[in-house]
């Protein structure tokens, strides 16, 4: 069958002409001989798969064969249509010598973990089961997983190979391994006839791995099914394992929102001293804060932190309570929970977030210490988030302090290592409005330490204890550029790419493409082709991930670094038109509103956020309904905020509304848009904030503050890419 071949999980964003044309867009990529679209045997490949696809197994095969010497450069693709076709037409026998130069292909061919699976299913079907196994095992490594595993428990079960044990020893990797998949409950059947033919000598799982079942579905959001698995293995357990089943089984019922069941059984059961009593307690904690209890919360927090210092369980715990103040701006409370964080746990992943929320709050309440906590923020965590806001506030300090020199030197830190971030924009601002300039205040440090001078000027000491300063920071070595000419393998997966989608097979061109990006060297050359494709097709959303997965590190590229067309990718303004009419009726920057709905949907008019939010500004039914109202839009219904033109001048509209009821303060206009009015009302009233970079600092929801931060990067990235000539760079704030 077709469904064999075809890539039929992946959405087809290729059409055979437009990849063709498109193949100039990227021509330091393409080869010297660009294959004819019209070529013989390209076409003939394409009658083929024609053939193949209207079930005309023996003319697809007999059309094929004569093609795989005349395009030995696909000629593992070639390979896997005649073996799917063989396959499909019970010829088995021929299935595997017919892929053999899919073994061979150079680059390597996407396919090989596909064509060991189809030879081992033929080679099974013709009774060659060690064939089958020793194929398996030759590419272990390249099968996905369960399939890999539930081929071999196949194998291992045939005739031939009779190895039941180790049959059931791979059927228990994909049932207890992957407990969700397809494959598991194929597994299980398995599993059980296994058990009943091998009786006392069937191999037992052990306990952790029957627990580890049971902890999956519990991550996996299963927790009824959890729940009853973990009752079921309490028996068979023991130690530290049953006493982790028995926890586990309150903690399904907290994630049932059974909290008061959760709550009784956990206050009485009585476990060894060790993380089952700390996670216990954990949730303890959580059962308290669904009650709003911060006395209980305090006090079972104080109880783990005696009994169980260094248990992960204690980190958890202390970043809820924390966070728990934070939205209350209760900094007295806070404080000393996030500093216990990062002293106990300095290597965790969030012991950089908790100090900085120290270190802010030292920050805001203008504390003598606050640039100690700043240098310090950078010092101990270079690589952290907040790195580019500790920059700019180290110079806001400075500046304040009237040392603008030092100021420059963390602005152009700023502009120089993270190019394109939130402070970047306010550090270009800072920079520019500068009665000093825009000198670079690095440059001259070097060239001052070159001299060895021994001035006593006091700006000159002050540049160069900033800049020695950041010498000595540790931050992350990043590519702050990339080649984006393509190399000899790039080349041959491009041209390979574009044969393919000529010859109609746009789903294997697709794959093809991925293959190079996920394995290969150049994964930004093969982006910016994938990006170029989905963009032809108006799969725009497609098009900005693939540069988001494939070239992630982009943010630190400076503009010109990249090929134009990479960043109006990454960027893209689609339905401009309609963009511009709202904008305007709005009286909105139209790289703001741009900007925004790149951040809530990527541009897909069709999509759907989890709350029922709908369409490219995300808007809900029912506001959209409220909003079609005052703009006495016409027979408006749900399915009209998939419509491009419809949503953004909804979207618009309230964004302006919300702006102006905030007095167009626009950083508390996006965090509205984002967590609601209510909630930006009440952080504007936190504090005394003597800049808008300020308030978002103060934003207590991580994702509503990176929210408003990325809108204003794309904005100003907007402007940058589609009118450098003629709009400065400036923020939503000073465009008011």
């Amino acid at each position: 069958m077709l469904g064999q071949w075809s890539a039929r999980r992946l959405r087809p964003v290729f059409g055979a002409a437009v990849l063709v044309a498109a193949f100039a867009h990227v021509s330091p990529a393409a080869p010297a001989d660009p294959v004819d679209p019209k070529s013989a045997p390209l076409a003939g490949l394409k009658a083929a798969v024609a053939q193949l696809q209207g079930k005309q197994s023996g003319a697809g095969i007999g059309a094929l064969k004569p093609l795989s010497a005349k395009l030995l450069k696909l000629a593992d693709y070639i390979a896997w249509l005649i073996a799917s076709a063989q396959f499909d037409a019970k010829s088995y026998a021929d299935v595997p010598l017919t892929l053999a130069p899919v073994w061979t292909q150079s680059p390597p061919s996407p396919l090989v973990w596909r064509a060991a699976l189809l030879a081992a299913r033929a080679d099974l079907q013709t009774g060659h089961s060690h064939e089958a196994l020793e194929l398996l095992g030759k590419y272990y490594d390249k099968l996905p997983q369960p399939q890999g595993d539930l081929a071999m428990a196949n194998a291992f079960a045939a005739d031939g190979v009779n190895d039941p044990i180790s049959a059931a020893v791979y059927d228990q990797r994909v049932y207890f391994g992957y407990p969700a998949s397809s494959e598991a409950a194929q597994a299980e059947m398995d599993l059980a006839k296994l058990r009943a033919q091998l009786g006392d000598r069937y191999p037992p799982a052990m306990g952790n791995v029957m627990l580890g079942r049971a902890l999956k579905l519990l991550e996996l959001g299963q927790a009824d099914k959890a729940r009853k698995e973990l009752v079921a293995l309490v028996s068979q357990l023991g130690g530290v394992e049953r006493d982790l089943a028995r926890v586990k089984i309150g903690v399904a019922d907290y994630e049932r929102k059974q909290t008061a069941a959760a709550r009784s059984y956990l206050e009485s059961l009585q476990v060894d001293a060790g993380e089952a009593d700390a996670e216990r307690l954990h949730y303890l904690l959580l059962c308290a804060r669904r009650r709003d209890d911060r006395a209980a919360m305090n006090e079972i927090a104080g109880r783990i932190s005696q009994n169980y210092p260094t248990s992960p369980w204690r980190l958890e715990s202390l970043w809820a309570l924390a966070n728990l103040y934070l939205v209350d701006n209760q900094p007295a409370n806070y404080e000393p929970l996030y500093r216990a964080c990062y002293e106990s746990f300095p290597n965790d992943p969030r012991a950089a977030e908790c100090h900085w929320k120290v270190a802010w709050s030292h920050y805001l309440r203008r504390a003598g210490d606050a640039a100690d906590f700043l240098r310090a923020h950078l010092a101990t965590f270079p690589a952290s988030g907040d790195a580019p806001a500790a920059l700019y506030f180290l110079a806001r300090l400075a500046e304040s302090s009237g040392d603008t020199a030092a100021a420059r030197v963390y602005y152009n830190e700023i502009v120089g290592e993270y190019p394109n971030f939130y402070y970047t924009g306010l550090a270009r601002e800072r920079l520019a409005s500068s009665t000093a300039g825009a000198a670079n205040a690095r440059a001259a440090v070097i060239r001052s330490a070159k001299a060895d001078s021994s001035t006593s000027d006091s700006t000159n000491s002050d540049t160069t204890q900033a800049g020695d300063f950041l010498h000595a920071v540790a931050f992350p070595s990043r590519p702050h550029a990339r080649d984006f000419q393509a190399n000899a393998v790039a080349k041959a997966r491009l041209e390979r790419a574009r044969m393919l989608a000529t010859a109609g097979m746009d789903d294997w061109a697709e794959v093809e493409l991925r293959y190079a990006a996920q394995n290969e060297d150049q994964p930004h050359v093969i982006a910016l082709e994938l990006a170029s494709e989905a963009s032809r097709k108006d799969a725009y959303a497609q098009a900005v991930r693939y540069l988001k997965r494939y070239a992630g590190d982009y943010l630190y590229f400076p503009i010109d670094s990249a090929p134009a067309d990479f960043w109006r990718l990454a960027f893209p303004l689609p339905y401009r038109a309609d963009f511009e009419r709202s904008a305007r009726q709005q009286n909105l920057d139209l790289f703001l509103l741009a900007a925004l709905a790149r951040q809530e949907s990527e541009f897909d008019p069709q999509a759907v956020s989890s709350s029922s939010a709908r369409g490219l500004t995300q808007i809900l039914p029912s506001t959209g309904r409220d909003l079609s109202r005052r703009l006495q839009v016409k027979s408006f219904s749900t399915a009209r905020l998939f419509q491009p033109s419809v949503n953004l001048q909804l979207g618009a509209y309230y964004l302006r509304s919300i702006a102006d009821k905030l007095d167009g303060r626009w950083e508390a206009t996006l965090a509205a848009y984002n967590a609601g009015p209510s909630r930006a009302v009440a952080w504007l009233k936190w504090a005394d904030f003597r800049e808008p970079a300020e308030f978002v600092e103060s934003i207590p929801f991580r994702e509503t503050r990176n929210y408003v931060q990325v809108v204003l990067r794309n904005a100003d990235l907007y402007r940058r890419i589609y009118a450098p000539a003629k709009t400065p760079v400036k923020t939503a704030s000073s465009a008011q």
